[in-house]
């Protein structure tokens, strides 16, 4: 990327949001989370591109109307829409995207639905996506294409005789080469990742995944003997080609947490909270709705936990946040129906006039609501059975102000490999074993609690979202892999000024 190179960022969706009103009105809204967080100052200094979809179903190509609202909504950088039609979003989204991709990138086959007509689906948006960012790129464009969704966007540029460098972050796990052999799509999907110069990986597992599926079905392909073990940047080269891979953790904006953890709002609403919970220490679970969160295992423990220490009856008081997702796909609004079940009877078997032990909110909350729940709960209880990092954990961790938090983790969620020694680890899959993980993090001494969450605020903080960004942009742009310096000597993006915290 030379000094006057531009970087153009391509994801399924925009950092914008286009809804329709209840007038017939289009609105244009501004997305959040931390890749708009991090993107935004380097897209700002670059005179960068995102390129996505803005979320809103038109069985037209475009709307000239649009463009403008969402242009004038970006801060400072360009935004090029790309619209899907109904049919796209059934057959590339919720199908190959979320039907195929996601449980078998999440180690649930027995979920996917391996439809023709979805692989169709899915060649022909990253085909548009790909044209898209053909029509708005120079010759000297950093190209960094992200997620599940868009694999195949890269080797479409390549047809299309683009030579920019183009990199690609995968934000889901990496399967191991059993599953992913069940792919009937499997060389193409593979293949095409090989189109990109660099690829970005959570953990040093999805690396050893990927290395052992490009052995397995890419010939003549060479791979250094040591990637597999070697957490940094390696690289591998097919035919004249070489393309570099490494572990990039994805984090938060530490800083944004921080903060926000501080405000007079979030401290009143805590206190109107812990008036509620009296004399009782408060469990939090956060999740989407998705069978990969491991939701009814986590109800189930809790009830474990109920049944084999009944001198926690009345003293602890578990709140479920799930986030509505994907409700239209049928495995989805089975999970609904299952969580509400358990919930029905853990309340009915063990709930008094007097106090009710699990707490189920289905909804989306602001930022300072959520923000409030993580300053109030005594424990964080994030059990996936898999998942490629999960930032509730590390959201959490920085929230937690008065390091008082105890943070059960499992051992299967990305986060683990960062956070696994001061974290209390579980596998998910054993209910009593996680029963009995609360009562450790109830029983956890003060001192421990104290020194434990210290660590954790400290790793969340020195590797957060803009440690990611950097690390990833260092090693596409370096030269010579030898001499690789760590992330944190040096930046191509500049956090905000009150970072320092």
């Amino acid at each position: 990327m030379e000094q006057q190179s531009h970087i153009i960022i391509v994801s399924n969706r925009l950092p914008l949001i286009l809804k329709k009103t209840e007038d017939g009105k289009i609105k244009v809204g501004k997305g959040a989370g931390g890749l708009v967080t991090a993107m935004a100052p380097i897209l700002r200094n670059r005179n960068g591109t995102w390129i996505g979809w803005p979320g809103y179903v038109q069985e037209e190509d475009s709307d000239d109307k649009m463009l403008p609202a969402m242009q004038s909504a970006a801060d400072g950088y360009s935004v090029k829409p790309v619209m899907l039609n109904s049919d796209e979003v059934k057959n590339y989204y919720e199908g190959f995207s979320n039907s195929i991709i996601w449980p078998l990138f999440h180690d649930f086959t027995s979920k996917c639905i391996f439809l023709p007509e979805y692989w169709t689906s899915y060649q022909r948006v990253n085909k548009k996506f790909a044209a898209t960012t053909y029509q708005n790129a120079d010759d000297l464009d950093f190209i960094w294409v992200h997620d599940y969704q868009l694999i195949l966007v890269g080797s479409y540029l390549r047809k299309m005789h683009m030579r920019n460098s183009l990199g690609f972050f995968l934000h889901i796990p990496f399967p191991p080469i059993d599953t992913f052999a069940r792919c009937p799509w499997r060389f193409e999907l593979v293949s095409s990742m090989l189109e990109y110069d660099i690829l970005g990986f959570h953990t040093i597992q999805d690396k050893r995944n990927f290395i052992r599926c490009v052995r397995k079905i890419i010939k003549d392909v060479q791979i250094d003997k040591n990637a597999e073990s070697n957490e940094r940047v390696s690289e591998l080269r097919l035919g004249n080609r070489v393309v570099r891979f490494g572990v990039f953790p994805i984090s938060i904006d530490f800083n944004e947490f921080y903060l926000k953890a501080w405000d007079s709002k979030v401290y009143k609403r805590v206190k109107k909270l812990r008036n509620i919970f009296p004399d009782t220490k408060v469990i939090l679970g956060v999740d989407r709705l998705d069978y990969t969160k491991g939701i009814p295992e986590k109800l189930k423990a809790f009830q474990k936990f109920l049944t084999l220490f009944p001198m926690f009856h009345k003293k602890s008081h578990f709140i479920q946040l799930v986030v509505p997702n994907r409700r239209e796909i049928t495995a989805y609004a089975d999970l609904k129906l299952k969580i509400e079940q358990l919930v029905g009877e853990i309340n009915g078997v063990f709930g008094t006039n007097e106090w009710l032990p699990v707490q189920y909110m289905f909804r989306t909350l602001d930022r300072n609501e959520l923000i409030s729940l993580y300053r109030t709960c005594e424990i964080a209880f994030i059990a996936p059975l898999k998942d490629g990092m999960n930032l509730v954990a590390k959201e959490y961790c920085a929230c937690n102000i008065d390091e008082k938090g105890v943070l059960i983790l499992s051992e299967f969620a990305g986060a683990a490999q960062q956070l696994h020694q001061d974290a209390i680890l579980v596998n998910p899959h054993d209910i009593e074993g996680m029963a009995r993980a609360i009562l450790r993090a109830f029983n956890m001494p003060s001192e421990e609690k104290n020194q434990r969450m210290r660590n954790l605020r400290e790793n969340v903080k020195n590797k957060d979202v803009f440690w990611w960004l950097n690390s990833f942009l260092n090693a596409a742009i370096e030269k010579d892999l030898s001499s690789f310096p760590q992330v944190d000597e040096y930046f191509l993006v500049t956090r905000p000024v009150n970072s320092s915290t």
